[in-house]
Formats: C-alpha cells, structure tokens, sequence
C-alpha cells in the first residue's frame, strides 16, 4: 500500500481570513496540518504529496521539517483555473508514478485524531474503505457528502444536500484498491474532476463501497471548525 495525500488546491476557502497559503500548510493544535498527517501514516507505508507551482518552495521547506520521506509531486498550475481538480489529480498521479498497490488516500485538509493503522486494519482488501464521521448537526452536513449505511456497507453519498437527512459524513480520508483505478480513469475521461465525495457516489454504482465510522474528533479547514476544538 502507498499513501497519496491531496494538497494541490490553493486555499481559496480561506481567503476571507486572510491566510494566503496551502490548506495543508495551516497551523492547528501547534503542528502543520500536513506533519499531523504524516505523523499518522505506518512507517511502512511510502507517502505521496501532491501540490502545486505556486506552493511548491513551501512544500520542500515543509519537508524538511519531518523525520520520514516524503515524495512531492508538483502539478503544474499557479491559480484554480489551471488546476486538475482532486479526482483528477489522484488520477493523474496514479498513472504518472504508475501506483499499482493499493492507495490510502487524504485530502491534506483533514484534521483527524483516530488511528489510521485502525483504519487499515478495518481494510478488507478487495472493497473500498471511507473514513465517516457524525458531526452532530444536520446544518452543517450540507458543506459535505451525507452517508446511509446499512451496517457497514456504505448504500448512499449525497453531495452537499439542501436538505441533510443526517449528520453523517464522508470525510476525505480513503482506501482505494488498485482494482478500481479503471473506474476512476473512466470517471475522468475527459474532464477535470475536483469533487472526492461525487466519485465515491460514481463508485456506489459499480461496487461495493465500506464505510469506516469513527468518534474521534475531526474537522475540515477549509470549512472551519465542525466541533469545539479540545
């Protein structure tokens, strides 16, 4: 397994505070969003990080900072015009670094505090595996994909609802078997796809999808705060 971390947006969500940087470049609880990540990933498993030429000099500085390798992989975008989009990406890097393991998968505005090696242990190796979280208002699950399961078996995404039926989420944290890389390269075809949650609801369609539900205290930067901080 390999792990690829998504940080290739350009932090137009947090524009309006203010912060002209990579989301995943954020300082929360006195460490880096993306060295919180890292931290978490088995020391097993190679890591991937994906950003852009604009934040590029601030990656490699990042890098620096941490104790493990880490490969950067810079797409060649300076603004939101020109970028691939998340799925896109995860697409592209895919077939550009030929990944043929498979793929742990985080968008490098997560905060999370469960155990990813957990989350991998929950894997069973042949259906992909999504992080869920209930955030306890109804109000603020349309900013993300709503989930119904039944048991563990993920049976509906609905992308930013007006509506929410529930607060259960599906967050950007992911296990993708490389089996179902096709279905990705066929859900981009032709387009530049940014949204995770829609091609999860693609996936739903095709396969068998399982969700990882988790009480552990999580939140979305580019979304602000989804529980009091602890």
């Amino acid at each position: 397994m390999k792990c690829l971390i998504l940080a290739g947006g350009f932090g137009t969500r947090l524009y309006r505070v203010g912060i002209h940087r990579a989301k995943g470049l954020v300082e929360y609880k006195d460490q880096l969003l993306m060295t919180c990540i890292v931290n978490k990933v088995p020391r097993d498993i190679s890591i991937l990080v994906t950003t852009n030429e604009r934040f590029e000099a601030d990656f490699q500085k990042w890098r620096q900072t941490i104790d493990r390798e880490v490969e950067i992989c810079v797409e060649s975008a300076l603004g939101n015009g020109h970028k691939l989009g998340a799925v896109s990406a995860l697409d592209f890097w895919i077939d550009r670094k030929a990944i043929a393991e498979d793929l742990l998968v985080i968008a490098g505005d997560n905060y999370f505090e469960f155990d990813l090696a957990g989350f991998i242990a929950a894997y069973n190796g042949k259906n992909p595996l999504i992080g869920v979280h209930d955030i306890g208002d109804k109000s603020k699950a349309s900013q993300f994909g709503v989930v119904k399961l039944n048991g563990n078996r993920l049976v509906e995404l609905e992308e930013k609802p007006s509506k929410p039926r529930s607060s259960l989420i599906a967050t950007a944290i992911y296990i993708l078997p490389a089996r179902i890389f096709p279905l990705l390269r066929e859900y981009c075809a032709g387009d530049k796809r940014d949204n995770l949650g829609s091609f999860i609801a693609y996936l739903l369609q095709r396969d068998d999808v399982y969700a990882y539900p988790f009480t552990e205290f999580w939140l979305d930067v580019g979304s602000g705060l989804q529980q009091p901080a602890q």
